[in-house]
């Protein structure tokens, strides 16, 4: 049983990452639009950059989160790379041959996963999970509304790739909690985003995004990117996972595209139609259940006759 002050501190920690991530999503469409930016440029920079601030950070205040035990190099490692590595990869991908609105509608299939993971394992799948993954699904696929004319050129390869995201999310999120079980959700953070940002490092040499002779301007935008939709969103929701269930965490991370939709048309001008509001409707209704756990019920004191 998961403390019920843990379970609301690690709530609220997970829905500020999805803040984060939602807003960013859409200074980041403003970065790859304004400044001709290539989106896996965007990724290992922002990978990068977390890795610098949170080594100093943690080498200042939390020296002893430097030290990763010799056991968990292995899976920090397999971590990095079928979970932050091949998500972004994978995403990304689909981006390009898909669309976002389908990439973003197959990644979160996750949490559906993660309940089937869980019932596998013997969780009893009740009504209330049952009609929150409904919910969850059917608000994004509104949402994300018409996903455009790219999907009729897609390959086999590339449904399979996309499709792959939604594994490697749901991977990410059952794999991370056994991680945090026994370390410090910075440790994690910081050596998962240490694999991820060398792996992309051969596909992207760091010296091709130097030569590329970005202005200051972009190179502070590069920044904001990496600080609030990766180290600060990353962060919370590493310490909110460790406080709850994978599959609560999954249902609530599918707020991030209501935020992106409404962040979008707050600064950028692209406004929602109807269906998408009935979608971010069911969105949070979703994480409102997923979030709701009852009282129990106080046991009566038997009175001796």
């Amino acid at each position: 049983m998961h403390d019920r002050a843990a379970l609301n501190r690690g709530r609220l920690l997970v829905l500020a990452a999805t803040c984060f991530w939602g807003t960013s999503a859409t200074l980041a469409r403003f970065v790859f639009r304004s400044r001709a930016v290539p989106p896996l440029t965007v990724v290992e920079l922002r990978l990068a950059v977390s890795v610098v601030l949170l080594a100093l950070w943690l080498a200042w205040r939390k020296p002893r989160a430097l030290i990763l035990p010799r056991r968990d190099w292995g899976p920090i490692v397999l971590l990095g790379l079928l979970g932050v590595a091949a998500i972004q990869g994978g995403y990304y991908y689909s981006i390009s041959v898909l669309g976002v609105g389908l990439a973003i509608l197959i990644q979160y299939l996750a949490p559906a996963l993660i309940v089937v993971y869980d019932v596998t394992r013997g969780t009893r799948l009740t009504g209330r999970v049952l009609f929150t993954l409904v919910a969850a699904l059917a608000g994004t696929a509104l949402l994300i509304g018409d996903p455009g004319h790219g999907p009729a050129h897609a390959r086999t390869l590339d449904w399979l790739i996309s499709f792959s995201t939604a594994f490697t999310f749901a991977f990410y999120i059952v794999y991370s909690k056994r991680l945090l079980q026994r370390n410090e959700p910075e440790t994690v953070l910081l050596y998962t985003f240490l694999v991820a940002g060398i792996f992309w490092a051969f596909f992207k040499p760091p010296t091709t995004i130097v030569a590329a002779g970005y202005s200051g301007g972009t190179w502070g935008l590069f920044m904001i990117i990496a600080v609030s939709s990766a180290l600060i969103p990353f962060a919370c929701f590493y310490a909110g996972l460790r406080r709850m269930p994978p599959a609560e965490a999954g249902i609530l991370a599918t707020l991030e595209p209501v935020v992106a939709v409404v962040s979008a048309w707050l600064w950028l001008g692209e406004g929602l139609a109807a269906l998408q509001w009935a979608g971010a409707l069911l969105v949070l209704i979703a994480a409102a259940l997923a979030s709701y756990v009852p009282e129990p019920t106080p046991r009566r004191l038997r009175t001796t006759p």
